[in-house]
């Protein structure tokens, strides 16, 4: 907490996210960045729903203001109805916004906002700093209308209407961040807007888990993962369902005395962190995990007649394969879940199963940090933002598979920190490319793990915010005051 100089004349800064604060982790870091390396009090005004991490809810600079949500407009809704219930659910946003940020908090130094939602974000917080005389700076994480043109349609009117207000309103910010280069660029040269790229980092909470803590964190979970979607799975067979599971032993970890070690015939932990959204086509997972499934029987010549038990009878005795078994373990909230979770209690595994679970704040960190792989779907609706998911992963010294599209290389170098796909076939090409041999034997992603946390080690948020973000806020408020 060195270099804290009061920035402005007011000592305060206002955060502003419509959303959940609890599932917007860059302005959770900007908000202990503002309070922490910027000394300034700090009033987040969000949507509660999840928790926020606790360091946020522990530090007395940082006030938390939960907005009221929007009510969940049902599916059964007729079409004609739905423009109207989006313009009214706007203003209503509009008017809470605005009570808000003008009456609710006192007034800050600058409001730094999250982008998208762009409407009526942008306009609610621009009003705000005209009235309480703010300077009033944007986070751009992508583009709204972008967002709105995969439910929509390009050609939509709305879309239109919403870019036009996007780029109107973006323009009047006093200054302004992006997540990558390609979108510097893209703002620059077609929208007449200079961005300071701060590409997301861990903060310092993301890091890789030891021993004890994989032990721990399995122990708590292990509840969460004797429940398969069908009768039955690789991983819950032979597990007990009820009553308290073993303290001493889990499907990972064994512990004698104070000693806790890796099991050997353990599964393969890959974890995929969603919002099931349609920017992010989960069927590529599901089919690559049934394609490794037949591949890996295939090269074992097991007979596609006898019976999966048979299989998972010699895995619970400790039979060790040349392939592991594979736990995918998805972790988020969002409007597809449903469906996928009917679609994978249809798929005829052996050798892979899969689990959904959303997790407390702190026990997130840890399951990257034990897990051996991570996967990431998420295909940019603008090609121009990148996947917070993964830098947490790196964070926690986790390798990723990742979908290719335009500038996800400035995220992921391949064959040092990850790989890219197209395909779930290439995607089942890795997973049986990279865990041949597991635990012991599987080179290819020991180099890759290695390659993550010499990343990981230089690379933090603080660091990052404190050469990037800092000197423009500064020079933002102090314009605005001069």
């Amino acid at each position: 907490d060195t270099n804290k100089t009061k920035i402005g004349r007011r000592g305060r800064a206002a955060v502003v996210v419509l959303g959940d604060i609890g599932r917007s982790p860059r302005m959770q870091y900007h908000a202990l960045s503002l309070a922490r390396q910027a000394g300034l009090e700090v009033d987040i005004v969000a949507y509660g729903g999840s928790d926020p991490h606790s360091a946020l809810l522990k530090h007395q600079c940082i006030h938390l203001h939960r907005m009221t949500q929007w009510p969940f407009v049902p599916p059964s809704l007729p079409k004609i109805l739905r423009p109207f219930v989006l313009m009214l659910k706007s203003l209503v946003q509009f008017l809470m916004l605005l009570w808000y940020l003008c009456f609710k908090i006192p007034a800050p130094d600058v409001f730094l906002v999250q982008n998208p939602p762009s409407v009526p974000t942008l306009v609610a917080v621009k009003w705000a700093s005209w009235l309480r005389h703010s300077a009033f700076v944007v986070d751009w994480h992508n583009f709204g209308y972008t967002l709105l043109s995969l439910t929509l349609g390009r050609s939509s009117g709305f879309v239109t209407i919403y870019r036009w207000i996007e780029k109107h309103f973006g323009r009047m910010a006093n200054g302004a961040f992006c997540v990558t280069k390609a979108m510097q660029h893209e703002l620059d040269q077609n929208w007449g807007i200079k961005a300071t790229v701060l590409y997301d980092q861990p903060p310092e909470f993301f890091r890789p888990a030891s021993i004890q803590e994989k032990h721990e964190l399995f122990c708590r979970i292990a509840k969460s993962l004797s429940r398969p979607y069908g009768l039955q799975d690789c991983i819950s067979y032979g597990m007990t369902v009820f009553g308290d599971t073993d303290p001493n032993s889990t499907l990972f970890t064994t512990q004698s005395g104070t000693k806790i070690s890796m099991k050997q015939d353990r599964p393969a932990v890959i974890v995929s962190s969603t919002s099931w959204t349609p920017d992010e086509d989960f069927s590529i997972l599901l089919e690559a995990a049934l394609m490794y499934d037949r591949r890996v029987a295939g090269l074992l010549n097991e007979d596609d007649l006898s019976g999966e038990e048979i299989l998972w009878d010699e895995i619970s005795s400790g039979k060790q394969f040349l392939y592991p078994r594979l736990l995918l373990i998805i972790t988020g909230k969002g409007p597809e879940k449903e469906k996928y979770e009917q679609k994978i209690k249809k798929l005829k595994l052996k050798r892979v199963a899969f689990r959904t679970m959303w997790l407390p704040a702190e026990d997130y960190p840890l399951l990257l940090g034990s897990a051996d792989l991570g996967v990431c779907l998420h295909t940019s609706s603008s090609g121009l933002d990148l996947p917070m998911k993964v830098v947490d992963m790196f964070g926690c010294g986790l390798p990723v598979s990742a979908v290719s599209y335009s500038c996800i290389e400035e995220l992921v170098e391949v064959d040092r920190t990850g790989l890219l796909f197209s395909s779930s076939s290439e995607l089942a090409d890795q997973l049986m490319m990279l865990f041949k041999g597991f635990p012991n034997e599987c080179d290819a992603l020991s180099s890759l793990k290695e390659g993550v946390l010499a990343k990981a080690s230089s690379a933090k948020w603080a660091t990052g915010w404190e050469e990037n973000a800092k000197p423009l806020m500064s020079e933002v408020i102090s314009q605005n005051f001069s």
